[in-house]
This record gives structure tokens, sequence and C-alpha cells, in this order.
């Protein structure tokens, strides 16, 4: 590949031209960004070579779109009623449900393919962009029969390339899954982080007395609601979902403590350690 563009400077696009750029220092990176100080962070910083506008995606072997969901949704046919027919787009958003449906019928569709890397900090921007942040890890592929073959070739390099596994998936499972797995997960983190700026108001209490629990548990409180936000709108109806079943689960725990019946708090806890097995792998 002689031309990558990155739509989007920030931890995942950016992270992803970093390893790339390392596997291929040949290939020059053009970033596009709304934010001039991204873009000028990502220069000076050495992670793209250069910087550009939309239309350097005419030229582009591989065009990455790392922006909020909604806007992905916006851009996506933009860019493809520029690129070459051997250009491949891939977007990296964490709702796959809508963006393929708004490209259901263009006639450029066989240049894209939908994934999502399962993958990330809770930091934002040029500057959070890391080395192997993708090093085996899950990249979920959403109808990959409708990109063109050389391009899923093209594709299946790229992620080899970022050490990645890769899985094949619906978007509506996709959208259903991640629900429970990853936005609920931030959802829970958001509203403990609340709870205790609420409830707290002396923040030298919260900073003396909070443990490594407690910052494990609120990290993901630390990521963009620009980013956040527009994927809660997407998968409305799936987080919907979710959160029914925690606040019962909440609910059950609640009742549980006031009953006394401790015995049953522990048998849930003892069911629940299983998780650890799991995040282990499958073999």
């Amino acid at each position: 590949m002689k031309n990558i563009v990155v739509i989007g400077i920030g931890l995942i696009g950016g992270s992803m031209v970093k390893d790339l750029k390392r596997v291929h220092p040949e290939t020059k990176i053009i970033g596009v960004d709304k934010n001039p100080d991204h873009v000028n962070q990502a220069l000076v910083s050495g992670l793209i070579d250069q910087k550009g506008t939309l239309n350097a995606v005419e030229n582009a072997d591989l065009v990455i779109l790392s922006i909020p969901v909604d806007a992905s949704v916006d851009l996506l046919p933009e860019i493809l009623d520029l690129v070459s027919d051997d250009t491949l787009v891939i977007d990296v958003g964490s709702t796959k449900l809508d963006v393929c449906q708004k490209v259901e019928h263009h006639e450029k569709r066989r240049n894209y393919l939908s994934c999502h890397p399962i993958a990330g900090t809770e930091f934002s921007g040029p500057q959070a962009a890391i080395n192997d942040l993708f090093k085996n890890k899950t990249n979920i592929i959403c109808e990959v029969e409708k990109t063109a073959f050389k391009l899923q070739e093209r594709a299946l390099q790229v992620f080899s390339d970022l050490g990645m596994r890769i899985r094949y998936m619906n978007p509506e499972s996709h959208d259903k899954h991640i629900a429970y797995v990853s936005h609920l997960s931030h959802i829970s983190s958001f509203m403990l982080g609340k709870t205790v700026i609420d409830k707290e108001r002396n923040e030298r209490d919260i900073f003396d007395m909070a443990g490594s629990g407690f910052a494990s548990t609120v990290r993901l409180a630390k990521s963009s609601p620009n980013m956040w936000t527009p994927i809660f709108k997407q998968n409305k109806t799936n987080v919907i979902e979710t959160l029914d079943e925690y606040i019962n689960n909440l609910n059950q725990f609640k009742i549980l403590l006031e009953q006394d019946d401790f015995e049953a708090i522990f048998d849930e806890m003892k069911n629940t350690n299983r998780i650890k097995d799991i995040l282990k792998g499958i073999a």
C-alpha cells in the first residue's frame, strides 16, 4: 500500500496507522480531522506524514474511518463517492447496523468492509495512539460477502499486520452482543462515577479513600462523551434491553440485602466468579 488515509486521528485510527507504518515504513500516512489541533499534533509527533482533506481518499489504497458513529453514517457515502475501484474503505465503529444499512445500495458498496476492532483505552485524541493496541485482539467483521474479494484479501493482510484475530458476524448480532459486553460496562462506569460525585461532595475524600477497585471500575467513565453518546443513540434498543436486565440484577441484590440473605448473596457472587475463566479465553 502506497497511501493510507486516516479520517479521525484518535486512539483507534492513530494506533492503527502507527503500527501499519512500523510494518510498512514506505507507506505514506495522510491524516484528515476536523480538529486542526489533532492534525498538527499528529504531524509533529510523526503519526502522519502529511495533512489532507477528504479528497485525499481519491488516491488511497486504504481509508480508515475512525470518527464517532453518527458522523460515520453521514460521511461514509461521501467517501465511497470519491474512491477509486481499487480502494479499501473500513470503519472501526462500535455499532454496525446503521452504517451498513446506509450504504447497502451504494454503487461502490463492494469497496467497504464493516469492522469493529475490540480494543481501546479510556483516552482519546492523537496523543492516545499507542503501539500494539490491536495485538491478539478480536476484530469483528460484518457482511464480508458484500466486499470485493480482492479487497477482502487486502483487509485480512492489514489485520494480520496488526496482529488481530478475526470473527465474522452479521450487524444485528454484533450490535446486540456488543451492548452487553461493551456498551453496558461504559454506562455502569459512568453512572458509578456519577453516584460517587453526587454523594461525596468532598473531592479530597474521593481521592484519599478510593482504592484500586474503584479506580478500575470507573476507568471507562473517563471515556469521551462525544464518542459514546452517538453509540448509545444508535444502539438504543439493545442498550435499553441490557439495562433492564442489569437493573433487575441490582434490584435483586438489594432485596437479598434487605432480607439478610447473605447465603444467597454468597452463591450469586460465587456463581459469577466463573467470569474469570471465561475471560481467560476459550480453547
